[in-house]
């Protein structure tokens, strides 16, 4: 745990007790702050009661004293209105801040050039943290991993001296970190997301800059330069003086590290140098791998690795669950999932990865649907169509794929797979990528691929 120590002895409310607000709440009272949290949710008030966490209803107390709201990120902050709490924490002039935040006061105040790595971007975030981690740890680094990747940043250890961390930082997240101040920074690449949260692509595109360009003056801007967003706040952070590094897996760069014929390369002066190749490693297959790894080789570049041992840490790297994860074979069918898919561009690099897919797809649809995907349609032998956009998306794809609504994944799955065989393909791929939010019949994306992996190995025959 980080003991917040920077608001000691101050008056916290807190909003949100899932899992990083209940280590927010034990890290901010390790610190010697007064905290009083709470929680829409009745059961989430009583477990933070049994766990010694002082509650009461934020609507009672006296805002007057209280010095900082601390929110949940999955609590409105702008969009589509702000959250109670924010109104009231507003007018009392408390300021609005989340657990990202903490943990850059408590590293200022504490350890200011223990290393921090922060990434962000629309897609690729979380292959590319845990990437970058596995380069740093196979390198002999001490790495701490977290944030929205899964595990709360104040539960990890303390910032000091060769301790990396390693953070996956989300727009929700950094809306609420005004000095988030990482020495090495990663974004990815932009697309259209979450404007139901921030209002704009401009706003939603400029708090991922804001990420970037707070890197610390001697730290190092890593920047996807493959979108147009992303290639304007490159330009915007090197004319302000900080050292950007660009990323391509479209074009060769004069300056920067770029994907060519399945090569990774640093663009030097005289000539470029190889930095390692990808070919053969399936768990960075597809362009947008091509990516994810050419950030995380940036990363390992800034720290100091040598070409040889990145190359080392790519092949060992085991790929991450729920992107395009390999989860079972039956004679010629591959069954694929990549539940985190949750919009039409992340599932979009996916279908590029293969042809004869048998592909599973709806949720909670988002904005667009899955008119984007019309390039990758003649890939697809028959779509299963799940959840609250199963008709959308049976509109989109009439007369252009064949296709039929499943329902349910369990359903899906099993017409998927008797298809898939019946088709006698070289090889044929049952493809979980819903291009959805999971929310319609499941937790999270992640229950949702845990259910698909275990009904796909529940078939008979099928190896792990």
């Amino acid at each position: 745990m980080i003991p917040v120590t920077t608001l000691a002895g101050r008056k916290v409310a807190l909003f949100g007790l899932g899992g990083s607000g209940l280590a927010t709440a034990s890290a901010l009272l390790a610190g010697g702050a007064d905290v009083v949290a709470w929680d829409d949710s009745e059961e989430r008030i009583a477990y933070a009661t049994t766990a010694g966490i002082p509650t009461a209803d934020l609507h009672d107390i006296d805002w007057s004293r209280i010095a900082a709201l601390v929110l949940a990120p999955g609590v409105p902050l702008t969009h589509p209105a702000p959250h109670w709490t924010v109104g009231l924490a507003r007018a009392a002039g408390a300021e609005v801040i989340g657990d990202i935040e903490l943990f850059c006061r408590e590293r200022r105040a504490h350890a200011p050039h223990a290393p921090f790595v922060a990434i962000t971007g629309t897609n690729g975030k979380s292959t590319t943290t845990t990437l970058i981690a596995h380069l740093l740890k196979s390198a002999g680094h001490e790495v701490e991993i977290g944030g929205n990747i899964g595990t709360a940043i104040l539960s990890l250890k303390t910032p000091q001296a060769g301790r990396v961390h390693v953070i996956e930082v989300s727009s929700f997240q950094i809306d609420l970190a005004p000095s988030l101040d990482p020495s090495v920074a990663v974004l990815i690449n932009v697309t259209e997301d979450h404007l139901d949260r921030h209002g704009t692509m401009e706003t939603y595109a400029g708090l991922k800059e804001r990420m970037v360009a707070g890197v610390q003056e001697d730290g190092t801007a890593i920047v996807g330069v493959d979108d147009q967003w992303c290639q304007a706040a490159a330009d915007r952070i090197a004319r302000a003086g900080k050292r950007v590094v660009r990323i391509s897996v479209v074009h060769p760069l004069a300056d920067g590290v770029y994907v060519e014929a399945g090569r990774i390369l640093e663009a030097q002066a005289a000539a470029s140098r190889e930095i390692a190749l990808l070919g053969g490693i399936a768990s960075l297959r597809g362009v947008h791998n091509a990516q994810n790894a050419a950030c995380a080789s940036a990363v390992a570049l800034a720290f100091g690795m040598e070409p040889k041992a990145i190359q080392a840490g790519l092949r060992t790297f085991p790929g991450l669950a729920h992107r395009i994860e390999e989860v079972g074979r039956y004679g010629s069918t591959l069954f694929v999932n990549d539940s985190k898919a949750t919009n039409a561009d992340a599932a979009a690099r996916a279908l590029a990865c293969f042809s004869d897919i048998f592909w599973i797809a709806g949720g909670r649809p988002k904005s667009g649907g899955i008119t984007s995907l019309d390039g990758f349609f003649p890939r697809i032998r028959k779509a299963y169509l799940i959840g609250e956009a199963a008709e959308e998306f049976a509109k989109t794809l009439e007369g252009k794929a064949p296709y039929v609504i499943a329902g349910t994944l369990e359903a899906a799955v099993e017409q998927a797979a008797a298809d898939a065989a019946a088709a006698n393909l070289q090889q044929a791929v049952v493809l979980l990528s819903p291009a959805c939010a999971s929310y319609d019949q499941f937790k999270n994306f992640e229950v949702r691929g845990d259910v698909f992996r275990k009904l796909v190995r529940a078939l008979p025959g099928v190896t792990g």
